[in-house]
């Protein structure tokens, strides 16, 4: 096969394309070398803004698959019959981790799926744990600022992040989680997914009913020790990656099967604790897991930036049948995740082809804007008709009023639930700023994840790592920790401050 002759990003040939035009042999380079021009302003252009979380990551194609019926609690077509697949695209990711950073680091991972369904684009953009440090997007931007580089110095800053942690009780139990033997998994595929917020699912007669999701790995649960990690960061920085890559190249395409957890919005109502707290899990005991279907990851990339670094995932990516909760922090995120693809990547980014929605034929009054490249519109006017709703009669209202459910109201009882299952009035007393204060609730699953999940040898590499972590930051930052933990456990709390006061050797 002949080499393609090199061309202009116009596509004129370029007859020395490795050769600056110049006045004489030894003489300047001219204006009118175009080439070099157009080389150079695209090389000097061909960076896109980071992402502020998530820089770092990997990605494949793959598919969904149903495996069980539960067309009676969504009515999400891609999930409407057995056996049905659904094409998707999935990035693992470190969390705060920079760009050039090591893929074994103590971090949580992120755990984004893009379903291309038929009826547009369902993003389920969650991470390798069940919770999270935070319940409230306003700590956000502050959880992330204490773990970038301080500000004189250029280096991380211990006080900063735990300073932060320790303010903020509800994020003991991600920390507990972090810091535990599971804190560094082995590569993305032996890792499991979570939607870590709460859902809800909508059938075809308006019933709505809460959910989790969650993908438990096929290749067994596996983490590296602090040790391995460390190895490896020096030899094999990009771990995770190459080993994704590798897998499905062979053709040894990573799994993961598919739950989800149901619980009814009375018993919402009724939980012991808020149940749209993503610090919180929901007990497996009493809301079990019930099987959905099954992913599958059997296609790498053709190029790395196009389709793994220019994705771009958001909880607002929604289709009939699936739609958020009262999660405050998921509800914050249907702005910010969205919000941040269009600063990276313009305002036209699901017009790439890897956030296209190809399944489906978009059909809007969206026009113009950066890298306008799908006809844009063509000669349909780019505004909204109303008057075609009204001219389309009772159909269209009868359709609305299955596509538009209520919400209902989750109060203190389940009475109050049921009573408010037609759409609530907006009472200005209570739109305000709630302080949700520290509260008993915020320990109890940690001190339960210390005593009940965690074995002693566990415990103690718990303790051994939250005190190497802590033994770089100042005193007062380190009692207000132990004064934390001490809620959770006080036998946690004492095996800490032990290892604390014994001299490192």
């Amino acid at each position: 096969m002949a080499t393609p002759k090199h061309t202009t990003s116009l596509g004129c040939p370029v007859h020395s394309p490795s050769t600056s035009m110049t006045a004489g042999m030894p003489g300047p380079i001219v204006l009118q070398d175009v080439h070099l021009l157009d080389k150079l302003g695209h090389f000097d252009r061909e960076r896109i803004p980071d992402r502020v979380v998530h820089t770092k990551g990997a990605g494949a194609h793959g598919f969904f698959e149903v495996t069980d019926d539960v067309s009676a609690v969504t009515d999400a077509k891609f999930l409407n019959r057995v056996g049905k697949r659904t094409p998707v695209f999935v990035r693992f990711s470190n969390m705060v981790s920079e760009k050039g950073s090591s893929e074994t680091v103590r971090d949580l991972r992120g755990f984004a799926i893009k379903f291309y369904t038929e009826e547009g684009i369902w993003d389920m953009s969650g991470s390798n744990s069940p919770v999270f440090f935070i319940r409230d997007p306003l700590k956000y931007p502050d959880l992330i600022h204490t773990q970038r580089r301080h500000p004189q110095t250029n280096l991380h800053d211990p006080d900063a992040y735990w300073d932060f942690l320790s303010l903020v009780p509800e994020s003991l139990h991600q920390v507990a989680m972090l810091y535990s033997d599971r804190g560094i998994p082995d590569g993305y595929c032996h890792m499991n997914g979570y939607s870590g917020h709460t859902y809800k699912f909508v059938n075809g007669k308006g019933e709505d009913r809460f959910v989790k999701f969650h993908f438990k790995t096929n290749q067994g649960i596996k983490n590296l020790t602090d040790e391995k990690a460390a190895s490896l960061a020096g030899v094999d920085p990009d771990y995770a990656t190459r080993d994704l890559f590798a897998r499905i190249a062979k053709a040894d395409f990573p799994s993961w099967n598919v739950y989800i957890q149901i619980m009814e919005p009375e018993q919402a109502a009724a939980y012991q604790w808020n149940v749209f707290d993503v610090t919180k899990v929901w007990p497996h005991k009493d809301f079990p897991l019930q099987p959905v279907g099954r992913l599958v990851l059997n296609r790498n990339p053709e190029n790395h930036f196009a389709e793994v670094e220019q994705a771009a995932f958001s909880p607002a990516n929604l289709v009939p049948g699936i739609d958020v909760s009262w999660d405050k922090l998921l509800q914050g995120r249907l702005f910010a995740c969205t919000d941040a693809a269009r600063y990276r990547l313009g305002a036209n980014f699901t017009q790439i082809p890897v956030n296209a929605p190809f399944a489906t034929r978009v059909h809007n009054s969206q026009r113009d804007g950066r890298m306008a490249i799908n006809g844009n519109g063509g000669s349909a006017q780019a505004y909204y008709r109303p008057v075609e709703e009204s001219l389309a009669g009772a159909d269209l209202a009868a359709r609305d009023a299955v596509a538009d459910t209520p919400e209902r109201g989750v109060g203190a009882a389940a009475e109050s639930t049921v009573a408010a299952i037609s759409a609530p009035k907006v009472d200005h007393q209570i739109v305000m700023r709630h302080r949700v204060l520290p509260s008993d609730d915020d320990f109890v699953q940690p001190g339960e994840f210390w005593r009940t999940v965690l074995g002693a040898d566990e415990r103690s590499r718990l303790v051994s790592r939250l005190a190497g972590s802590l033994a770089r930051t100042k005193r007062p930052i380190r009692t207000r920790v132990l004064g934390v933990i001490r809620r959770a456990d006080a036998e946690w709390a004492a095996a800490l401050e032990q290892r604390l006061l014994t001299p490192r050797i």
